[in-house]
């Protein structure tokens, strides 16, 4: 076994881990709305990051901003935007069809890779994304019919941005981008307090909001990122699967939601088609 694969294994299930409580800390609400939650989370998320930065520049945590350049403004302000169309997915439809919807992000990321960035496209990754792609259509077909059709374009908007977010963290691939993932804790939180018709929440619903941003938000993206140090992409992508298969089950047991028998027709494909596409992607990186 390579070294520190074990540890990178477990950074990338406990990042997974972390990521899937949103469905289930959203579901136990008091009264705050969509706006008022986003605020706090995205307050605590910046914060927790900008310290872990502050500790890890010291003196020089401006500069690391500054080195981000344009790209990293703008991939901030992508995955600030797609981090409000993640807490309205989840609060407009269920757990399921977000989780599933969004777990097909390697695969849309590898087409636009292909067509933006030139990225080799195998036909294996091509039959495994007309199947994820079929099974999101019975997704959104199941949100017409149950009325979770904002829900779902919601969590289309969350692939896109993610997708984007990727793009641009790739092409600049010799700086820390990281500074740039914390700009999306300021875009989220300038629109929510706009939007915000009052920022007063309750006690409890403030714990689930900073446990949003700083465990759910913060912690899984940073224990993921952490995770590539010692673990390949295609194989970091399968394991974070642990988010789709986790998220489901914590509303399952927690608020008895219990997807539609065409949302988890719909997600057995999709998972399906990811772990296919990611097992390949593992033989072929060992290959090489």
């Amino acid at each position: 076994m390579r070294k520190g694969y074990a540890f990178g294994v477990m950074l990338v299930l406990g990042g997974g881990t972390c990521l899937s409580l949103g469905g289930i800390l959203l579901r136990n609400l008091e009264s705050a709305d969509g706006w008022q939650v986003l605020f706090y989370r995205a307050c605590t998320f910046f914060v927790t990051l900008f310290a872990i930065l502050a500790a890890r520049y010291r003196g020089n945590i401006f500069a690391a901003y500054r080195t981000v350049g344009w790209r990293g403004v703008l991939a901030g302000t992508v995955l600030g935007l797609g981090s409000i169309a993640y807490v309205f997915a989840l609060l407009s439809t269920t757990v399921a069809n977000v989780v599933f919807i969004i777990g097909a992000s390697p695969l849309v990321t590898a087409l636009v890779g292909w067509l933006w960035l030139r990225e080799r496209l195998y036909a294996s990754s091509v039959i495994a994304m007309l199947a994820a792609f079929a099974g999101i259509g019975l997704m959104l077909a199941d949100g017409f019919v149950a009325g979770g059709g904002l829900g779902n374009a919601m969590a289309l908007l969350v692939v896109l941005s993610f997708v984007v977010f990727l793009l641009l963290l790739r092409s600049r691939r010799d700086v820390d981008m990281l500074p740039a993932t914390s700009i999306a804790g300021i875009v989220a939180a300038l629109v929510a307090a706009v939007m915000a018709g009052s920022l007063y929440v309750s006690p409890h619903d403030l714990m689930i909001a900073v446990l949003l941003g700083s465990v759910q938000f913060c912690g899984g993206f940073m224990l993921i990122t952490l995770s590539t140090r010692y673990v390949p992409a295609a194989e970091v992508a399968l394991f974070s699967l642990s988010e789709a298969v986790l998220a489901p089950l914590w509303v399952w047991i927690g608020v008895d939601e219990v997807p539609s028998a065409l949302t988890l027709s719909g997600a057995s494909v999709v998972f399906f088609a990811v772990v296919g596409y990611c097992l390949i992607g593992i033989r072929r990186e060992r290959a090489a």
